[in-house]
């Protein structure tokens, strides 16, 4: 059902609650007073409904239609076309949701499209029909307790997301992987909120510009004015959460390196002692390789005379030289020599 609530006032007061927008029109010139319609995902031809009764421009009536507005406030003649986006906290997926709320303030008549489930447009009707001298002082009381509700919605969004920033905190110096992704994610609904909230600012200024040409009540400025005060807090805090995520992310940034720079340093310390090791163990290795040779060359070296002396050491009867007087001198000689001969040979190559 698009038409949500639909009621004509009369001094502040509900004088009736027509059931359709053909009936609103006619208590509205039977009656006069102020008439009040909430739609909610209306269908286009409801939008040209109002739109011919009321007489609204063509343009606010095509960003009507089509939706997916930015936050402003256009005024054609004597008629205000306003576009909220209020925002809401979802504590379970810890994730702010945005709407689009249209508003057409005119001469005796106030028109809100609602496009999601906030703002609690029910609250703020029950609130103005609760306060008859503040709901008779006509469409601009109507769209500042609007405002007001739009502003007060976003108070919740302001300490979900600050818990947020808390535990991005904790997760950037607990080393957690996956806070980089959440502080994007969180950058990224920060400035969605401050486009949201931004151009209140000067939606409210324009408003409170145009109080006396257009002879606003002036309780109702300074409630305005109020409401001003409320958004730049808001505001500042938006943008300081912004600048925090920014700087979280730097933090984490310079955080990743550390730690990459420091397994880099263990990685190194622990090449220098394989290194070290490797060389200890090649030292090790060489001086084994040299003693063995040395004792290589030694064997060599005892062994030439050892082959003679064997020889010569066998008991036969024919053995070459034994009847000659030179034969015992010549083989201690030849012993001698080919030791000799050896030793020199290993000395040069450096193996004793």
């Amino acid at each position: 059902m698009t038409l949500v609530d639909n009621a004509v006032y009369v001094d502040g007061v509900r004088a009736a609650t027509p059931s359709n927008l053909d009936e609103t029109y006619e208590v509205m010139r039977d009656l006069g007073g102020m008439a009040w319609i909430g739609l909610y995902r209306p269908e286009p031809h409801e939008i040209h409904s109002v739109a011919n009764e009321f007489g609204l421009h063509k343009l606010s009536v095509e960003d009507a239609l089509k939706g997916h507005q930015r936050s402003k406030l256009e005024r054609y003649g004597d008629t205000l076309f306003v576009v909220l986006r209020p925002a809401r906290y979802i504590d379970a997926d810890e994730t702010v949701e945005f709407g689009e709320l249209h508003i057409f303030i005119g001469p005796g008549f106030v028109v809100t499209i609602r496009h999601a489930e906030s703002p609690n447009l029910v609250a703020v009707r029950h609130r103005m029909e609760a306060s008859p001298e503040l709901l008779s002082l006509g469409p601009e009381a109507v769209l500042y307790a609007i405002l007001d509700e739009v502003v007060d919605e976003y108070v919740p969004v302001i300490a979900g997301l600050e818990n947020d920033i808390d535990e991005i905190e904790d997760q950037l110096f607990d080393g957690d992987s996956e806070v980089s992704r959440r502080i994007y994610s969180l950058i990224s609904e920060v400035i969605d909120f401050q486009r949201a909230v931004q151009p209140l600012v000067p939606m409210l200024e324009s408003l409170e510009r145009g109080s006396e040409k257009y002879k606003v009540n002036v309780e109702l400025q300074r409630s305005l004015r109020d409401v001003l005060d409320h958004v730049l807090a808001i505001v500042d805090k938006s943008a300081a959460y912004r600048a925090l995520l920014q700087n979280a992310l730097t933090v984490h940034s310079t955080l990743t390196t550390q730690r990459q720079n420091d397994e880099m340093r263990l990685l190194s310390q622990a090449s220098l002692e394989q290194n070290e090791e490797t060389r200890k163990l090649s030292e090790h290795s060489l001086a084994q390789s040299e003693e063995v040779k040395k004792i290589s060359s030694w064997a060599a070296i005892l062994f030439a005379p050892t082959l003679i002396g064997t020889v010569y050491g066998m008991n036969f009867t024919y053995m070459p030289e034994l009847d000659w007087p030179w034969g015992y001198p010549l083989a201690v000689a030849g012993m001698v020599a080919m030791g000799a001969a050896l030793y020199v040979i290993f000395k040069r190559r450096h193996w004793l």
